[in-house]
């Protein structure tokens, strides 16, 4: 039976395939090209978690990650002219996919016995490090290097999942709370637009 945690990286894998694909069409890619940014996007993150965690890949053992974004490029296909008129449409996906991603990778850290600081970093690499290459591939400036709060969310996120452990709450719990503080801290921001400030260099 599939665990919880399973089912977020499932949903967060759609989410972030879909804000990958979308971005592609976007720039006129062909559908094998759509499917690598939307595949890289969803599968990013994860890969260079699990590498530090020196655990195999979780989508070179499960071939769901493959049909999860077959289903994500279907989806743009199907329904494109609605995801383009709906501008906030990419954003809602990418910050659902921020969320769910910063979670898992928390929680397969603190399963895997490495200490809350490790947890929070590995949650932020998962979740932020996939929009970094799709950013690349598609040839703009990662979100994560502009001023938008997006790689911060991640650790507020994993803070908060930390500090729900730290009060014994139930697993599922500690989960809710730490992808809720991902998906607000971002959002709020952007419609806030609250941003960091920017490093300004000497002359």
């Amino acid at each position: 039976m599939l665990t919880f945690v399973q089912v977020l990286d499932f949903v967060g894998t759609f989410a972030f395939a879909i804000s990958g694909v979308r971005l592609a069409s976007a720039k006129r890619f062909d559908w094998f090209g759509a499917y690598v940014v939307g595949f890289a996007t969803a599968i990013g993150g994860g890969t260079i978690r699990d590498l530090l965690l020196d655990v195999t890949p979780a989508w070179m053992t499960n071939p769901i990650y493959l049909v999860c974004t077959a289903l994500a490029l279907l989806w743009v296909i199907c329904f494109g002219r609605l995801l383009i008129k709906l501008n906030s449409t990419f954003f809602i996906f990418d910050a659902i996919g921020l969320a769910l991603f910063t979670v898992v990778g928390v929680e397969k850290s603190v399963a895997l016995g490495y200490p809350f600081w490790v947890a929070i970093i590995m949650g932020s690499i998962t979740g932020a490090a996939g929009g970094v290459i799709r950013d690349v591939f598609i040839n703009e400036i990662p979100l994560i290097f502009r001023k938008e709060i997006y790689a911060v969310a991640c650790v507020a996120g994993g803070l908060a999942y930390w500090l729900c452990h730290s009060l014994a709450l139930a697993p599922y719990l500690c989960q809710l709370v730490g992808g809720t503080t991902v998906f607000l801290t971002r959002t709020l921001s952007v419609k806030f637009r609250i941003c960091l400030p920017t490093l300004k260099g000497g002359d």
